[in-house]
């Protein structure tokens, strides 16, 4: 069957209820139903596989028993419908037992629903939706695997969903990250504010073409990725996510990566390979700011995952991980002591500074790629800027950032040198001493023209701070020396 209008469909038949409203609501609702349909089809699978498998929704709420249209007349549908979803179905499924016991492909199902919610007000029109959905057979290779690339467009249109764009990075970042980080099959692979799942479906691409014919090799393959997200819905596309890219045991958590204190972060697992676009612009409570060292406390959010990272990174492992430019500049005392815990523990090899309008429309804050791997403390760092492509002047929904953008960056990686444009640095290396003193403001070969960017108040508002809060430790550095020279207290 023809799918790619799969999601035009549905949206039109919501546009028809009273009860969804805009496309954040549009999407949730499609995604809790999709999830049921790609589980269903999976729990076939399994049953297949296992003589003595047992399901975790009971007889009558799974999907094979209610949703399904055998055109007999006998399909629930209008208020009959409703009153099922609403009273019997969600209830249920939000309140599963599970225990430590229970395998990870079921305990998924009540986290999908903790915070899920059925907004179509209309019966018949629920109706028309979970027949839509149901024509797609996931049972099927060919027709799963094409979806697949429905619901990445799917993704894509979270981006002019509100604040739902926060958990969609552009396909073309994650594969370029992934593509110069290598990830091999045996790797755990972590995304700690995993989003939509982005970062972990572009490493099990590549892995993927390194399973071959081999049982032993899928089963690996199935155990290679790990992710946390704060939010439901973005949880949930994850998960589902997962399901449609044939990892039957999502290990998937619906929590926040920063609710931990860093001693028992410590004593967790730890990664090969670590991939994240964490949050930033945002603020944590004090009360998880506390759950790490007060040298290593933050007002910025990305910044405490940089912590978490450092935390959680094996030995030799590696990481690549999307930064702020609030990040390269600060020097106030929390980002002066990240950076100079991470420059002097870890290997940061590599800076990449990416074009404005990356991540539109949801935001224009400027944005990085910090590359780094726990081998031996740093000794020098390059950073390297990938130019607006020529004809371009921003990145948009209709023209967004290709993977090709980044062909002189990959051809770069792999023969780095020098390289000036118009007598400004596009790559360059900085000795680690250069960096100390500069009390690490790694804010280097950036863009020597201003692109007419025009920020949200609340970024500028946030842009300010930084720089504020940047200059003024600056100040009291050199206040600090001046007094020491003096011999003064």
């Amino acid at each position: 069957m023809a799918i790619s209008n799969f999601v035009k469909r549905i949206q039109d038949v919501m546009r028809n209820d009273s009860g969804v409203n805009g496309d954040a609501q549009r999407i949730e609702q499609i995604v809790w139903i999709l999830f049921l349909k790609i589980y269903d089809a999976k729990e076939e699978t399994w049953e297949l596989l296992d003589d003595n498998y047992k399901s975790i929704i009971q007889e009558g709420l799974k999907w094979r028993d209610w949703a399904v249209d055998r055109k007999d007349g006998e399909a629930l549908t209008g208020d009959g419908l409703l009153d099922f979803v609403n009273n019997t179905l969600f209830p249920t499924l939000k309140n599963l037992e599970i225990d430590e016991t229970t395998p990870m492909r079921q305990v998924i199902v009540r986290n999908a629903f903790e915070d899920a919610n059925n907004y179509q007000k209309d019966g018949v029109l629920l109706r028309q939706v979970i027949n839509i959905i149901d024509e797609i057979d996931f049972t099927e290779y060919k027709e799963r695997h094409e979806f697949g690339a429905i619901y990445e467009s799917f993704l894509k249109d979270l981006q002019s969903a509100g604040n739902a764009g926060e958990f969609y990075t552009p396909r073309a970042v994650t594969d370029f990250m992934v593509k110069v980080v290598k990830p091999v099959l045996g790797d755990r692979i972590g995304d700690f504010a995993c989003g939509t799942g982005g970062f972990l479906v572009s490493a099990l691409n590549e892995l993927d073409k390194q399973v071959g014919n081999s049982l032993e090799n899928r089963e690996i393959y199935n155990n290679s990725v790990f992710g946390i997200e704060k939010k439901a819905l973005p949880h949930m596309l994850c998960v589902t996510n997962m399901l449609i890219h044939d990892i039957d045991d999502p290990n998937i958590l619906h929590g926040n990566a920063l609710e931990m204190d860093y001693k028992d972060m410590r004593k967790m697992e730890h990664f090969d390979v670590i991939l994240m676009n964490p949050p930033y612009g945002g603020s944590e409570k004090d009360s998880v700011k506390a759950n790490f060292p007060t040298v290593l406390r933050s007002s910025e959010t990305a910044d405490l995952f940089i912590n978490v990272i450092m935390y959680r990174l094996k030995k030799n492992g590696r990481c690549a991980v999307i930064i702020p430019d609030g990040f390269l500049f600060g020097t106030d005392n929390g980002k002066f002591n990240i950076k100079k815990k991470l420059f002097s523990e870890f290997n940061v090899h590599t800076v990449v500074r990416m074009p404005h309008s990356v991540f539109a429309p949801y935001t224009s804050i400027r944005t990085n790629i910090l590359f780094f791997d726990n081998t031996e403390p740093t000794k020098e760092t390059w950073f390297y800027r990938v130019d607006m492509p020529e004809g371009y002047k921003n990145f948009s929904k209709t023209r967004p950032m290709k993977l090709e953008h980044f062909n002189d960056a990959l051809n770069w990686w792999e023969n780095r040198k020098e390289i000036e444009m118009d007598g400004f640095p596009k790559a360059k290396k900085y000795s680690i001493d250069e960096i100390v003193e500069r009390s690490y403001n790694i804010e280097l070969c950036g863009y020597p023209h201003q692109e007419e960017v025009i920020p949200e108040p609340m970024e500028l508002i946030q842009e300010y701070q930084e720089k504020r809060a940047s200059l003024n430790a600056e100040i009291d550095h050199v206040l600090e020396q001046i007094t020491s020279m003096l011999g003064g207290n």
